[in-house]
């Protein structure tokens, strides 16, 4: 590549962010489980890769779980500040779980939330909806419409999220939505076959970044697809960079019994690729040393 279109090349890559979303069934996640140190470390690790996660199935009662493991994140390494926006305790009987939001509160803020009215019980934990502001001229504003599924009633409580997502892009007066969780959509739980038969499969605009194909399971012994995100609207999807599922084990070097300490599932995240918002950003250290590269006429003068 020649010198002028190199810089020009990583000048505007230095323009765009990487902006990564995140969601985790944690897996009965409770104050004895986050006071272990390795869990702690593991989970403050994960957490610090994502700019927004949504942690699923939190059951602690005690209310002070998430507070310490808040605490912990933005002690680790200096990405933070992070923030937390919980839901109340959902579920029809005594078993609860809460989703909780943990966000990077300099890149992104809450914007409006709310517990979905599941008038017709459709779920056993209704959706806890939240808008956010991105640091994007494209997308300045997101929806995330998180579920975790009961397996015995997947299909039914997956085509109510499609009404879901009506209700939420009425609400906003938006089209640009991730619907993101553990849907147990596969295997036992959902066949393909009645996976292709949802709503959110048959109407237009949905696309489906995890895979049916990908393993977001911890156990060797099984390769489902169960955690899932679905963008929809065109910005949103203009922006997509990747989207998979994040293998901790393999990438924090733990064996299998250790990571299932953590959890059975791996987190499955996406990355948009935001445009700087607001200020012009310094150049990054490969357009620095690029620049000292150049010859002299290239280089500008003062």
């Amino acid at each position: 590549m020649h010198y002028p279109a190199a810089l020009l090349f990583l000048i505007l890559a230095n323009g765009a962010q990487a902006f990564r979303i995140c969601a985790f069934n944690a897996q009965r996640l409770t104050l004895a489980k986050v006071a272990r140190e390795q869990v702690m470390d593991t989970l403050v690790r994960i957490l610090a890769r994502c700019d927004i996660t949504v942690l699923q199935e939190v059951v602690d009662s005690s209310g002070s779980a998430i507070p310490l493991l808040l605490r912990e994140l933005n002690r680790f390494d200096g990405s933070g500040p992070y923030s937390t926006l919980s839901s109340p305790q959902l579920g029809r009987s005594t078993y609860m779980e809460t989703y909780v939001y943990f966000y990077r509160s300099h890149k992104t803020q809450v914007l409006s939330f709310y517990v979905y009215n599941d008038k017709d019980d459709f779920f056993a934990r209704e959706p806890f909806v939240a808008q956010f502001s991105l640091p994007s001229k494209v997308l300045p504003s997101l929806v995330l419409v998180p579920l975790h599924t009961t397996p015995k009633a997947v299909e039914k409580e997956l085509n109510a999220l499609y009404h879901v997502f009506l209700e939420v892009s009425q609400h906003w007066q938006t089209k640009d939505v991730i619907l993101l969780g553990d849907f147990n959509a596969d295997c036992a739980s959902l066949t393909k076959k009645r996976l292709d038969k949802l709503e959110l499969r048959t109407e237009p605009g949905f696309h489906w970044v995890i895979a049916d194909g990908e393993d977001t399971t911890v156990r060797a012994s099984t390769h489902c697809a169960y955690d899932r995100i679905v963008l929809h609207g065109e910005r949103c999807r203009s922006l997509l960079h990747t989207a998979a599922a994040f293998d901790f084990p393999t990438s924090f070097q733990l064996t299998e019994e250790e990571a299932l300490d953590i959890s059975d599932h791996y987190p499955v995240e996406v990355e948009l690729k935001l445009s700087q918002a607001h200020s012009v950003q310094p150049l990054s250290l490969a357009v620095l040393l690029l620049l000292s590269l150049l010859p002299p006429q290239l280089c500008p003068t003062t």
